[in-house]
């Protein structure tokens, strides 16, 4: 662990709960915070890579964030998929849960778990503990026109939880040429290329058609739109769905 140096195309649809059960449970979101310039992130980054590829635990979906902080980026080497936004992100929740600081790698799972990135049983432990847990707010997502996301959302309760659009990649690699990972070749799944806010549940509800075209060198084959409603100041993870971009 490294601690800072200070109609419908194709439709993803969760299930209502009958009237007067449980919710349900849903997807699972697991966030990865990492960099190409950290030496203890190549296996968390492979521990994700084989979340993606298994694809479920105990029933319920896995969605993957891969999320590369800046911070990293001034010890020898620039991690060309890092951001600022998700630096602070990483700080809200450093926040959230009471951390001394930020650190790499870092996994928060359905924004309620955190622990060290690479530990895999710790990681397993938790998701087993997310699929069953109920998940209130049902996502449902289609592709419109070219670039046009339907993100339809109906929740229990009266809440106001922010609502996340993430567009991730898989199948990256970097040669890394400077660093302590110089001379190594990372390869990475569920790269988060932008992540933003769209809007909030109102009164449980939630519709919106959003752009979410693709950029320059990203590959349609390889891309997901993942959506997920979020308790105000970074807290639990609600509901979530993916799609694969229409090729």
């Amino acid at each position: 662990m490294n601690r800072l140096p200070q109609f419908a195309i194709a439709l993803a649809l969760l299930a209502p709960a009958s009237h007067g059960a449980t919710p349900s449970a849903g997807p699972i979101v697991v966030e990865l915070f990492t960099s190409e310039g950290c030496s203890s992130c190549p296996p968390a980054d492979a521990l994700l890579s084989k979340f993606r590829q298994s694809g479920a635990v105990e029933g319920a979906e896995v969605l993957i964030l891969g999320e590369h902080v800046d911070y990293w980026n001034h010890l020898g080497w620039s991690d060309r998929f890092s951001s600022a936004g998700f630096t602070q992100r990483q700080g809200e929740y450093a926040r959230r849960f009471d951390l001394d600081s930020s650190y790499t790698p870092q996994m928060v799972i359905d924004g309620h778990a955190e622990l060290v990135g690479n530990d895999e049983r710790g990681a397993r432990r938790q998701l087993t503990l997310a699929a069953h847990a109920p998940k209130p707010a049902k996502v449902q997502l289609a592709w419109r026109n070219d670039g046009e996301l339907q993100v339809e959302i109906q929740a229990a309760g009266e809440g106001d939880e922010k609502v996340l659009l993430a567009i991730t990649e898989d199948g990256l690699s970097t040669q890394v040429g400077s660093g302590e990972n110089g001379g190594r070749t990372l390869r990475h799944s569920g790269v988060v290329r932008e992540l933003r806010e769209i809007g909030s549940l109102r009164h449980g509800q939630f519709s919106l058609v959003v752009k979410a075209p693709r950029r320059g060198d990203w590959k349609s084959e390889n891309l997901r739109a993942v959506v997920f409603v979020q308790k105000a100041n970074h807290g639990d993870i609600t509901g979530a769905a993916a799609l694969a971009y229409p090729r």
